[in-house]
């Protein structure tokens, strides 16, 4: 996938935003700049049409006409005008015009067209290649006022035009000033966004600056003052640091691990070459090469063991989670195992007790774990109780239910485990022989094995011990249905 950046998506999208919204407002501007220019346009018209009114006098002559007196004419050389009395004769008209007989009367452009208060008619004409905004009012003269009766009331009809070319340059001349700014806004926003982005953005870039030092052989992590201030970033901040820290110890364990198993592996071998070089020293009788070979195969059967408890450990930690659980019966898994192991209890002269009464309470119920896994728990768990119990002792097994949960408890009376190593028991290779002999045979192993099978099938294991009294194994495994309505199965 092509990468993208933050900051420039941001700026675009702010920017089309303003976009929008200046051509909102462009639009708006040229809307109430044009009503109002032709509004004032109109006004101006509407004068200039008066003083024309203004200027029409007695033509002192027998018929009591009226004239246009040129004196009192002040209009522009662009405008045109003409005047009309009642009858419909020419009274008067401006140089640069024909009259209004030769004139189409044309829409204004969406503006105010036809006839508003007084009478008055507002239209364009398109006059020598310009267009011309024009207006029509009508009014009264008086000639002859002195006389009796008041005089004679002529009235005159009025056209004045005037190009509306200027009044639409002054339009689009406001309306230019409102999309530059417009523009000139956009670019300085677009700058400012930049460097307040920039700016914003430092206490990521320094988070990721110090999560980017981070390596194998430096795993301290200081996130920045900045970025521990911003609460935005606090929940990342956090996050990365729970990561590291279960990532550190993580590798830490498997360091252990690794060194732990090398060491047994090198005792192991150191054991059988120690073997085979007592055996080669002198010339051996044949019972004592027999003895010597027994004792190396021993030494390598545990090494076999061993590698293969680590391969199954491996195996149980590294493979996926599966989206439905599976489910195994308990009961009958846990009945099958105590019979594999008879043979070995009677041997050691130890009892293995499942009380039934309590497995009943959860006999007709699945549990959400591996049937396969189910049973090597159970395997390691009660062989270590056998090999560490007196002779005569009981193993005890109880299984109940609790809070959509089966528990399982293993009680044995053997030889105890001391407050000191108690916490390390489910640590690899961690047994309770400082010294590591080949005393019990186990390889420290099989308690993280049954750990790491409890925890893939989200329960949770507890060991109780005390020297001389016993050990009690405490383990919770989900009920298949809990597991179900929790991942909405």
């Amino acid at each position: 996938m092509k990468p993208y950046s933050i900051v420039r998506r941001l700026i675009g999208m702010v920017l089309v935003v303003e976009l929008a919204a200046a051509l909102c407002v462009t639009t708006a501007a040229f809307l109430y700049e044009r009503h109002t220019h032709f509004r004032a346009f109109d006004v101006l018209l509407r004068g200039r049409a008066d003083s024309i009114l203004g200027a029409v006098q007695d033509a002192e002559d027998p018929g009591d006409n009226v004239m246009l007196d040129g004196s009192q004419l002040s209009a522009p050389p662009d405008d045109v005008y003409e005047v009309r009395d009642d009858s419909g004769r020419l009274v008067g008209r401006s140089e640069n015009w024909t009259g209004l007989g030769s004139v189409e009367k044309l829409d204004r452009g969406g503006h105010r067209h036809g006839h508003g208060p007084d009478g008055e008619e507002h239209f364009g004409a398109n006059l020598r290649g310009r267009h011309y905004g024009m207006i029509r009012i009508s009014g009264y003269r008086v000639v002859d006022p002195g006389e009796k009766g008041g005089g004679v009331k002529r009235t005159v009809s009025i056209v004045y035009g005037a190009q509306m070319d200027r009044v639409w340059d002054a339009v689009l001349q406001s309306v230019s000033f409102y999309a530059v700014s417009s523009v000139v806004v956009m670019a300085l926003t677009a700058l400012l966004m930049l460097w307040l982005l920039h700016r914003g953005l430092r206490p990521l870039l320094e988070l990721a600056g110090a999560a980017s030092r981070v390596t194998v052989n430096a795993w301290e992590f200081e996130p920045p003052p900045t970025a521990q201030a911003t609460r935005e970033l606090a929940p990342l901040t956090e996050a990365m640091q729970a990561v590291l820290r279960r990532l550190r110890e993580a590798f830490e364990e498997q360091q252990r691990f690794v060194g732990d198993a090398a060491h047994e592996l090198k005792t192991g071998v150191a054991l059988v070459k120690s073997s085979l070089q007592l055996l080669g020293m002198k010339p051996r009788s044949q019972t004592e090469y027999i003895a010597g070979l027994e004792r190396a195969l021993g030494d390598c059967e545990r090494m076999e063991a061993m590698v293969a408890q680590m391969l199954t450990l491996a195996r149980i930690e590294q493979a996926p989670l599966q989206g439905k659980a599976a489910v195994a019966e308990g009961i009958s898994l846990l009945r099958e195992v105590i019979d594999e192991l008879a043979m070995m209890a009677e041997l050691k002269q130890v009892r293995i007790e499942l009380d039934e009464g309590s497995a009943n309470t959860v006999t007709q119920q699945a549990i959400a774990i591996e049937p396969e896994q189910f049973k090597l728990f159970c395997r390691n768990v009660l062989m270590n109780a056998i090999q560490h119990s007196a002779s005569g002792s009981e193993v005890r097994v109880q299984v109940r239910e609790e809070e959509s949960s089966a528990i399982f408890e293993f009680q044995d009376h053997g030889d105890g485990i001391g407050e000191t190593e108690l916490p390390y028991v489910f640590e690899r290779f961690s047994r309770g022989d400082p010294s590591r002999s080949r005393h019990s045979g186990g390889t420290g192993l099989g308690l993280a094995i049954c750990k790491a099978i409890v925890v893939r099938a989200r329960g949770g294991i507890k060991i109780e011990s005390k020297i001389g009294v016993g050990t009690c194994v405490s383990v919770r495994i989900p009920m298949a249905s809990g597991v179900a309505e929790m991942l909405g199965d």
